[in-house]
């Protein structure tokens, strides 16, 4: 597959952030959004990212977290100048806000949040789940950068935007994989990436991190993703450990479990829709 960056000009100023704000519901999204599969479109990681933040920010009151998102990726969700329509319903415990993304008048990726207000429940230490499992070894002992056979070098949100970290498994081989993610450049321009948003992130890339089929022969993109989150997550660095399952009818499933350095945090889930190159 061709490297990107050849056929961009070089005179061309690196962009700074993934997404630019340019009204109240409109954006901008940069070349560091692109994806593997085409270079005119967004790897699914970019917006559920813009999705999250768009949550965070309709819901003007603290105290609110993320529990869960799921998003269809309805369509090739393009680079440039994108819409949200946003609806916001907040009940006494939880908020669930659904958004919608539009390139001109198209609806290419739709979201549903889940937002649990936080609260301090004391659990005895006993309790089963309470001592959350850890992804081994941790960043700090991982050196090897993450590269999958067949996927395009260049600027893309996952040569650029991300610094990984191979942590299990061999990425040069078929099979179950892990990894440390963490974002190395702004999500949204002037507004700090926030732990949500760089956990949702990283989870999308649980599809190419376990990959079973060559991508030169095949593409796997993901229709969907579905993203659970028990515990907010603390500092920089987001662990993925996948795993994808494929079927010859052209569905396939990748099921991630998500971490911190602390532990386990929750767990991501995605439809892949397979055929041939």
């Amino acid at each position: 597959m061709t490297p990107y960056d050849k056929n961009e000009s070089s005179s061309e100023p690196m962009p700074t952030a993934v997404f630019t704000r340019e009204g109240e519901d409109r954006w901008q999204a940069s070349v560091l959004a692109r994806g593997p599969w085409d270079p005119r479109a967004q790897h699914g990681g970019a917006p559920c990212a813009l999705f999250v933040h768009v949550a965070q920010q309709a819901m003007a009151e603290p105290g609110w977290q993320l529990a869960r998102l799921t998003v269809e990726l309805i369509r090739p969700v393009p680079l440039g100048a994108l819409q949200t329509r946003c609806t916001p319903q907040a009940a006494r415990s939880t908020a669930r806000v659904g958004i919608d993304l539009l390139a001109g008048d198209t609806l290419v990726a739709r979201a549903h949040v889940l937002m649990l207000r936080q609260q301090d429940v004391p659990l005895p230490e006993s309790a089963p789940g309470w001592q959350p499992d850890r992804l081994l070894p941790p960043p700090a002992g991982c050196t090897q950068r993450l590269s999958i056979p067949g996927l395009p070098e260049g600027v893309s949100f996952y040569g650029s935007v991300m610094d990984i970290r191979v942590a299990q498994g061999d990425p040069l081989q078929p099979g179950p994989g892990a990894a440390w993610f963490r974002t190395v450049l702004p999500l949204v321009q002037g507004q700090p990436d926030s732990p949500a948003m760089r956990a949702v992130a990283a989870a999308d890339f649980g599809n190419g991190l376990s990959w079973v089929l060559p991508a030169e022969r095949y593409v796997f993109a993901n229709a969907d993703i579905s993203v659970h989150l028990f515990r907010q997550p603390d500092g920089e660095w987001i662990g993925v450990q996948a795993q994808t399952q494929m079927d010859a009818s052209g569905a396939g499933t990748t099921l991630s479990r998500l971490y911190d350095e602390r532990g386990s945090i929750g767990v991501a889930i995605q439809t892949l829709a397979l055929r041939a190159r």
